[in-house]
Parts: structure tokens; sequence; C-alpha cells
């Protein structure tokens, strides 16, 4: 949380009882002081973001001596001199973090893109592996299949043969024994 000027403004303190404390209106006082110093440090900052701004843009030529000038001059050596240096090495470190954590975003995120891309891969290559198994294993089980059905027609084939011949043999006997009985009575044939 970012605390503000306002913020030191309108903060609040508990009244204590039955105890000795600071006097609220020492306290109230200080905290005005700061909040007028502190104001003064944020507009510094806010002027010198701009001068900065300006001369990496290659407009300004010459820094502006204005909130300097505008201060009284008691107070310019104590407000001045180290705020500036202050305040640049703020930005300096806040630009420096700002790197450091784009970096490591860029970083985690290329990580996640490529294990991510790993792991696909993987996943591919397995199910084309699984794959060319059930394709090889259902060949295998085609060619039985087929292979078993080529048997089996040809024993229907023999079989209708050998049964083809048997009945006709059947019948050539038949017919031998007719020709060969017709001549024979009945009764000497035992009916």
């Amino acid at each position: 949380m970012a605390l503000t000027p306002d913020d030191v403004v309108t903060k609040q303190f508990q009244h204590v009882r039955f105890k000795e404390g600071f006097d609220p209106d020492e306290v109230d006082d200080f905290l005005d002081e700061i909040v007028v110093e502190w104001r003064k440090v944020i507009a510094e900052n806010d002027e010198l973001k701009a001068k900065l701004a300006s001369y990496e843009s290659g407009e300004g030529a010459e820094p502006a001596a204005a909130p300097v000038a505008a201060a009284p001059a008691a107070e310019a050596p104590q407000t001045t001199a180290p705020a500036p240096v202050a305040t640049a090495g703020i930005i300096e470190l806040a630009q420096r973090l700002h790197d450091e954590h784009v970096a490591e975003g860029l970083a985690q995120r290329d990580k996640l893109i490529a294990d991510a891309k790993a792991q696909a891969a993987t996943i591919v290559s397995d199910a084309e592996t699984r794959g060319r198994e059930e394709l090889a294993k259902l060949d295998r089980e085609r060619g039985g299949l087929e292979t078993r059905i080529s048997e089996l027609r040809q024993f229907e084939r023999d079989y209708r043969a050998q049964l083809r011949s048997y009945m006709e043999g059947k019948l050539r006997d038949l017919e031998t024994m007719a020709t060969t009985s017709g001549s024979t009575p009945v009764s000497a044939i035992g009916l």
C-alpha cells in the first residue's frame, strides 16, 4: 500500500485514557510539517520525471531551475541536494526491479511454453506409436482371419467334392444293383 500525504493528514489516533501519552496537538503539528515536506519531495520527483522524459526524448537541452528558485533560500540546501540524488536512486532502483521482474516473467513464460511443447510432442508421439501398434495388430488379425477363411473355403470345396463322389458312387452302386436285381425274383432276394 502506497502512503500519501493525504493519508498522513487524515490519520486518526486513539486517545489513551488513564495513561500518559504524547500531546495530540504536538503530534498533529509534526505530522503537518511532514506532509509539507513530503508534498515538496513529490512535486520535485514529478518534475524530475518530466525532465528525464524530455531529455530522453531529446527535447530538453538545459535543466530548468524553477523548483529550486521557488523554494526559500534557507531551505534549498536542505531539500534539493539530497532529494534529487535519492529520487534518481529510487527511480533507478524501481526501473531495475521492473526490468528484473519483466525478464523473470519472460523467462518463466518461455520455460512454460517449452515444457508445454515438449509435453505435447510426447503425447503426440505416444499416440502415434499406439496407433501404429493397433494398426499392425489389426493387420495381423485380418491376415489370420483371411487365412482361416481361405482354409474353410478350401475345406468346403474338398468336402463337397468328396460328398459328390461318395453320392455318385452310391448312386452307381444302386443302379448296378437295380440292373442286376431286375432279373432276380423278389423271393430270391429275401424280401
